[in-house]
């Protein structure tokens, strides 16, 4: 959990993105988020979290539904959201914490 810290604590908003490979909606999300990423470049990170191999952190995030996308800026929650969304609205989502 120390490493999840680390991930967070950064002045830079951070998306994180629970998912699973076998949830449809969790994969159709995917190239999205590679949008969402090459949009923004070094204004924001994008890092996907595999709820099968970080049981531990899902359950203390209480992750129930996928894809379930987070944002967090200087270690606080700021968004968090369950189900699929398209590129623009989380890349405006973002440009609210640079």
């Amino acid at each position: 959990m120390s490493k999840f810290g680390e991930l967070i604590e950064t002045r830079v908003p951070v998306l994180l993105d629970f998912y699973a490979e076998w949830d449809d909606a969790s994969t159709t999300m995917h190239p999205v988020l590679r949008d969402v990423a090459a949009a923004l470049g070094d204004k924001a990170r994008v890092i996907k979290i595999d709820v099968d191999k970080n049981q531990e952190l899902s359950e203390a995030l209480r992750v129930k539904g996928l894809p379930t996308l987070m944002i967090y800026k200087n270690g606080e929650m700021k968004w968090r959201q369950s189900g699929e969304q398209d590129a623009n609205t989380i890349i405006g989502l973002l440009k609210e914490y640079v």
